[in-house]
């Protein structure tokens, strides 16, 4: 359990990333707000309070024990930006550059930009990625983890469901999948579009050690991340969120799943965010 100055200075970090992603995406016109925002608590602890973060130079000789990190929806690159620029992976200032000609930090996540280790954003394949990886890591007896962060309507993609698969057959307790349960995806609700429910006890089934949370909760997310660390089986950290979360008319609606604001909505969300 987190200090309620940590807890304080983590509100604080969210409450700038969430203004950060409405600023990305309208300065760019484009981008993914909803499920950004969703996860912004989940990407906040797991990056300042869970993770080994990479030193800055790759020469240090702690490089490669840090722990990996997929964002399997890589749609919501915003907050993934956001969270990386505030460890000082690369200024701030380019935050504003997010989704232009030539940017580093584009629509979806690639190598190039300082702190990513995947590409993603064809959904269903970050599981995978994050197996191959978490695999990869036991054969070396590094004691890294590896943190993947997956949409909920990303899990109706059958890769994810193979990848659910391997990862108890080849014993990764190293491989930490966080669900971010926003029950949104662009084309409405996901129990109306191919029901998930009851997802706990699918996982289960599946050998996994699952716990479930408030996604908004920011010791829940933090115990939750700490325990699963600490387990023998691979662990699904099922975050039950709401999409859009921080900005009213934003909240619970499908339709700013990819969607920019105008100017007069970027100012009433923006108030908000104060």
């Amino acid at each position: 359990m987190l200090e309620n100055t940590e807890i304080k200075k983590i509100e604080e970090l969210c409450k700038e990333t969430r203004q950060n992603i409405v600023k990305m995406v309208h300065n760019a016109q484009s981008g993914h707000i909803g499920g950004a925002l969703s996860s912004t608590e989940v990407m906040t602890v797991l990056f300042h309070k869970c993770m080994k973060t990479a030193p800055k130079c790759k020469k240090d000789k702690n490089y490669e024990k840090r722990d990996r990190f997929v964002l399997s929806k890589g749609h919501a690159s915003s907050v993934y930006y956001s969270v990386l620029s505030q460890l000082g992976y690369f200024p701030k200032e380019e935050l504003m550059t997010f989704r232009l000609f030539g940017s580093r930090l584009q629509g979806h996540p690639a190598p190039f930009c300082p702190g990513v280790e995947a590409a993603t954003g064809s959904l269903g394949q970050g599981l995978s990625i994050g197996c191959g990886i978490a695999l990869a890591l036991k054969l070396d007896k590094n004691p890294a983890h590896v943190f993947v962060l997956l949409g909920d309507g990303e899990l109706q993609e059958g890769s994810v469901w193979e990848a659910f698969m391997q990862a108890p057959v080849r014993k990764l307790d190293n491989l930490v999948a966080i669900i971010d349960r926003n029950r949104l995806q662009i084309d409405g609700c996901t129990e109306d579009i191919k029901s998930l429910d009851p997802l706990d006890e699918k996982l289960k089934a599946f050998n996994w050690n699952v716990i479930e949370i408030d996604g908004h909760d920011i010791n829940a997310v933090y115990d939750a991340i700490e325990t699963a660390k600490a387990s023998d089986k691979p662990t699904a950290i099922i975050a039950n969120t709401i999409k859009g979360k921080g900005v009213s008319f934003m909240e619970n609606n499908a339709g700013w799943h990819g969607k920019a604001t105008n100017n007069e909505d970027f100012e009433k969300a923006m108030k908000e965010l104060q």
